[in-house]
């Protein structure tokens, strides 16, 4: 504690304190420091702990009288939140200055270096340097006591697909791991042909449609119900609810466009096949390697659905092919894949081997095939299909067997796989059987198409020791270690003691 004096000059002399008797200079109050630190006190009033609230969930302080705010340690923001605690009981001195002393981040203490000011005695403005200690006290705040009860919700977007097969939710359930998009939802549901995506604001569920209309192909549609209504402050509260469904069109399925679109998409044969679901459709034209990309937009204006299902498809084995060098496209003819070889093929089923009947197509699948292959196809020649746009082809233009792709012993492709891919903490109805074989086409697709698994984080399984191969010994594709990522959790980091540490009081 220190008083404030003038300057002195050369003709000012000393005076006697009048409680202790020593010299100093001249002051209002005639006293020195030490006897007007001990005759008054300008702190007095000024509580010297005080408690603040701390929300763990959202990592927010409490400002009063409800209110939550989120402040960084020794931030501006939490320095003001700090002093408003005190602004009641410093009504009536002056603050000068306000900082934070340093204290051990798990301590639950902020210490608070202030210094103050009043006019005492006579005109005599004195000054002082105090500590103000703030304890931490965990409160949970209304909106995570919401989330921790699991039933309250403010908007929900429900993401529907009428397809048999899941390999595009798959597939949308990795790019939402990778995104991060997963953290703000306040609970996951999985049920029969989609998941629902609960959120506790409107924005966060907005954020989420955003998304998924730039990463499939789908249409959305918005409606919300009225909760409740305050006639007095003119404010309602809404439940809104986003319905997405995205295109019944899945990795490889067998399609047939309308005569208008495939012109559209530079003369390409109607029946396809579909090689890839991203933002859009990827088409390929098994006679003539011929590819188009369909979006959202263009689908629901033409719409087509898939002939066949995994299910579907029949195992055939090549008994002779025949590579085609040069396939010439017609006028007005789109793009030719380059990663693909056009060949002529025949097949027949392994279940008719003592039949002796071939099929004849072409096939996409060149680069892949040989004589003594296995591979799986769609057979439109002992097939009943009901399809508004097949049924009125030529039938000479519809080809007896559509070859799909490439098969492989799948339980050696599962036991020689080093990696894994993680999975969103959701609500099940019903755990479908036919699921883990779903998920496991799924697995052998990303294994097969780079341009697939570009968009998906793939971690190394560290249960299974690691092979440096790009294929199996049956030739089956592999995923390089260079391709997969470390998956490390907080255990990891800081070790089993560490962790309890982190989440302990």
């Amino acid at each position: 504690m220190e008083y404030m004096q003038a300057p002195p000059t050369s003709s000012q002399g000393n005076i006697l304190c009048c409680m202790c008797g020593v010299a100093i200079p001249p002051n209002p109050a005639n006293m020195c420091v030490s006897c007007l630190r001990n005759k008054v006190d300008i702190s007095e009033g000024i509580p010297k702990q005080a408690t603040i609230h701390f929300c763990r969930q959202c990592e927010r302080y409490l400002q009063p009288p409800g209110s939550w705010v989120q402040c960084a340690l020794e931030s501006r923001e939490l320095l003001a939140l700090c002093l408003k605690k005190l602004k009641a009981s410093m009504a009536k001195v002056r603050l000068i200055d306000a900082g934070f002393l340093w204290t051990e981040p798990h301590s639950k203490r902020i210490k608070m270096k202030l210094t103050i000011q009043k006019e005492v005695m006579n005109g005599a403005i004195l000054q002082q340097v105090f500590v103000v200690e703030f304890v931490i006290q965990p409160q949970m705040c209304e909106d995570c006591h919401r989330v921790e009860a699991k039933d309250f919700w403010k908007a929900v977007v429900q993401v529907r697909q009428k397809t048999v097969h899941k390999k595009t939710f798959y597939y949308l359930e990795q790019l939402i791991l990778k995104h991060k998009l997963h953290q703000n939802t306040v609970r996951i549901k999985e049920i029969h042909e989609g998941i629902d995506f609960y959120y506790a604001s409107k924005q966060h569920a907005q954020k989420m449609v955003d998304f998924l209309q730039c990463t499939v192909p789908c249409r959305s549609k918005t409606s919300q119900r009225l909760i409740s209504h305050d006639i007095h402050s003119n404010t309602y509260n809404y439940k809104s609810t986003f319905s997405m469904e995205i295109v019944p069109v899945c990795k490889d399925n067998v399609v047939c466009l309308s005569p208008r679109l495939a012109q559209s998409l530079g003369n390409m044969g109607q029946v396809c096949v579909c090689i890839r679901v991203t933002s859009s459709i990827h088409l390929i034209d098994p006679n003539t390697l011929q590819i188009a990309e369909v979006d959202g937009n263009t689908y629901w204006r033409h719409p087509f659905s898939g002939l066949c299902g995994p299910r579907q498809l029949e195992e055939f084995i090549v008994m002779d092919l025949d590579i085609i060098r040069d396939q010439r496209l017609g006028a007005g003819a789109g793009l030719k894949s380059n990663k693909h070889t056009l060949a002529e093929v025949w097949v027949q089923k392994t279940s008719e081997m003592d039949s002796g009947h071939q099929y004849h197509c072409r096939t996409f699948l060149g680069h892949l095939l040989n004589i003594g292959d296995l591979v799986l196809g769609f057979d439109f020649a002992n097939a009943n299909i009901n399809d508004e746009f097949l049924n009125k082809m030529n039938p000479h233009h519809v080809p007896d067997v559509v070859l799909i792709k490439k098969s492989y012993d799948r339980m050696k492709r599962v036991k020689s796989r080093v990696w894994k891919l993680r999975e969103l903490d959701r609500e099940r109805d019903a755990t479908d059987t036919d699921d883990e074989r779903q998920y496991n086409e799924f697995l052998e697709d990303l294994e097969e198409d780079e341009m697939l698994r570009k968009n998906v984080n793939i971690f190394r399984d560290a249960s299974k020791i690691p092979v440096e191969s790009d294929t199996d010994d049956d030739g089956a594709p592999r995923i390089s270690l260079a391709e997969m990522l470390e998956d490390l959790s907080l255990s990891d980091a800081t070790g089993g003691e560490g962790a309890d540490m982190m989440t302990d009081e």
